[in-house]
């Protein structure tokens, strides 16, 4: 069975930091481009960060540069979103997914209808 699952959300105060997980299983990631998205309430999906096969390039929306990064461990199939400096517009459901044959940027702008998902992981930032 195919799987991707996330974890490491939770609970953080504004400035705080959190580091997301996306493991894989039943198949290995290093021949996908792996992205986190996220979803806040009432609010569309969105792409946040995406890598590419080898980990060589990274894709970043612009309210997370410099704050979030992206990487990738192959040998242990798992991706990772370290998050730093978190702010109240972070709090949203975060996904990853994978996509194969897709640049980094392309998989979180223009994310393709056979990506795997994984089925989230919440992120509240509040004081």
């Amino acid at each position: 069975q195919l799987q991707l699952v996330e974890s490491g959300g939770g609970l953080v105060q504004p400035g705080g930091s959190l580091r997301l997980s996306c493991a894989a299983s039943g198949f290995t990631l290093d021949d996908y481009a792996i992205g986190w998205f996220r979803r806040a309430p009432g609010k569309e999906r969105e792409g946040v960060s995406c890598i590419s096969r080898t980990g060589g390039i990274a894709f970043y929306t612009d309210s997370v540069k410099g704050r979030f990064t992206i990487s990738r461990d192959n040998a242990k199939n798992t991706v990772y979103l370290q998050m730093n400096s978190l702010s109240l517009e972070d709090t949203a459901i975060y996904y990853c997914a994978a996509g194969r044959r897709v640049t980094a940027q392309t998989m979180c702008t223009m994310t393709p209808s056979g990506a795997y998902w994984g089925q989230g992981s919440q992120v509240t930032v509040s004081s």
